[in-house]
């Protein structure tokens, strides 16, 4: 990758600079969760199609995508900019009603693809490239509020409660031979990052059930579901100190339901929980036991508990041929002192490890913000490396990929390995976390027995 052609997209980016920092302004503004994104939908739909492209939209919930042809016979890049925001009601900028902020800096990646989009445009912009583009909106990647996403799959308007999984469900990337994002940073301007992965997940619903009853009056005719719940919590963290180093295994949990009033014995208590690890093997292993841990606590208060169990992400494993080639675009695009490689995992997940399950794909890095992520410190305070500067790089890197024929997206094709030979492989592998149960049996001879 020579300077020349960062620069050549450079000065067009440049163009479209007020574009870009006015969309970034307005989704800052306008923060939407998951399959809620209406209003950042609608904004971006109207600069696409005022650029002239021609939209599929996702049929029943928000988001689209948009292809792009050369000309020229070849492969297929997909790349996103997700929609969504987190929830943080303590931070300044936070939705009054919702408590939604983009304290993540998800709106910097919709900004920088309509800057991409606005750029493709331009005549000469795709001069000596081979193969296709598509430029996807996507949604819902934090994996939050999963009463409302479960609601939404029992009405059949979704399948899955992540944006990229529920897409690819619907056939939308099958054309696609492989994929990359840019996630912004804290760090120094104009920085580039990128690690080896990070961890899968699957979501957790945990519904104690207990018996009401007085309180004061007459606890000893209750079953406490909140002492079940703290008993599963401690039993859980029991099984901390089996989590092999390495695996990174990780379980965290919130009550989203914590009783209905103090003078009465809780009868039901929810808990959301998230396990994750390095594997879907690992997650599977360490789920087992902590299904174990929540049935073992409710049965030994003579309580029950209802396991309700979804796929999350599958884990991030970034591609290294896709990783060497854009280190080296990336040396040419800013000071390669600023550009870091780290061969670590994470311990964060994104839907980008399900995209990764079927083909080839990067999720770097670049600097923009300060503060902690997802925190109420968290302030995108230069767009223009957030922004801007990530536009010009993925066009460098989309360059670097299509140029030649398409040379290295091929050799990236044929070097990739991935989890899965198949998207029917896939998921029928993620299919099998789903689980819903109730996992203590009363027998009518006074034994119990836990099914998990």
């Amino acid at each position: 990758m020579s300077d020349a052609i960062f620069e050549k997209y450079s000065e067009i980016v440049e163009n479209y600079k007020d574009l870009i920092l006015d969309t970034e302004k307005y989704l800052y503004a306008n923060p939407e969760t998951g399959f809620k994104e209406f209003k950042t939908t609608k904004y971006l739909e109207n600069e696409f199609e005022k650029l002239g492209y021609v939209l599929h939209k996702a049929q029943g919930i928000t988001g689209f995508y948009t292809d792009i042809d050369t000309g020229r016979p070849g492969p297929k890049v997909l790349i996103f900019g997700e929609l969504d925001s987190v929830i943080c009601a303590e931070h300044e900028f936070a939705d009054k009603e919702t408590g939604a902020v983009h304290a993540c800096g998800h709106h910097c990646q919709t900004s920088a693809l309509l800057g991409i989009a606005a750029a493709l445009k331009t005549p000469g912009a795709l001069d000596g490239l081979s193969g296709s583009v598509k430029l996807c909106a996507v949604p819902a990647e934090e994996l939050l509020e999963t009463e409302y996403r479960e609601e939404l799959r029992k009405k059949g308007v979704i399948k899955y409660y992540g944006g990229k999984v529920e897409f690819m469900s619907r056939g939308y990337f099958d054309d696609c031979d492989l994929a990359f994002m840019i996630h912004t940073m804290t760090g120094e301007p104009y920085s580039l990052y990128i690690k080896s992965g990070s961890n899968g997940c699957i979501s957790k619903n945990i519904i104690y059930k207990g018996r009401a009853s007085h309180a004061g009056g007459a606890p000893q005719n209750g079953v406490n579901a909140l002492y079940a719940a703290n008993m599963g919590f401690n039993a859980v963290n029991a099984l901390r100190e089996t989590m092999i180093d390495g695996e990174y295994g990780r379980v965290h949990s919130i009550i989203t339901n914590g009783g209905q009033m103090v003078n009465a014995i809780p009868s039901e208590i929810v808990v959301e929980t998230q396990v994750r690890g390095a594997t879907n093997e690992i997650i599977k292993k360490i789920n087992d036991k902590v299904n174990r841990a929540y049935a073992a606590a409710a049965a030994s208060i003579g309580a029950n508990v209802e396991i309700h169990d979804r796929p999350g992400y599958s884990p991030v494993n970034n591609d290294q041929t896709m990783i060497d080639l854009f280190k080296k675009v990336a040396e040419g695009c800013t000071d390669p002192e600023k550009v870091k490689v780290a061969y670590v995992r994470g311990g964060g997940c994104s839907d980008i490890g399900d995209i990764q399950s079927v083909m080839p794909a990067i999720h770097p890095n670049v600097s923009g913000a300060t503060g902690r992520a997802h925190g109420s410190d968290y302030y995108i305070t230069n767009p223009e490396s957030a922004c801007i500067f990530s536009a010009k790089v993925q066009l460098s890197f989309l360059h670097a990929l299509l140029k030649d024929g398409a040379a290295e997206a091929k050799r990236v094709i044929a070097n990739s390995q991935h989890p899965y030979k198949t998207k029917a492989e896939y998921f029928a592998a993620i299919n099998a976390f789903m689980r819903d149960k109730e996992a203590v049996i009363y027998n009518d001879d006074d034994t119990v027995t836990l099914d998990i």
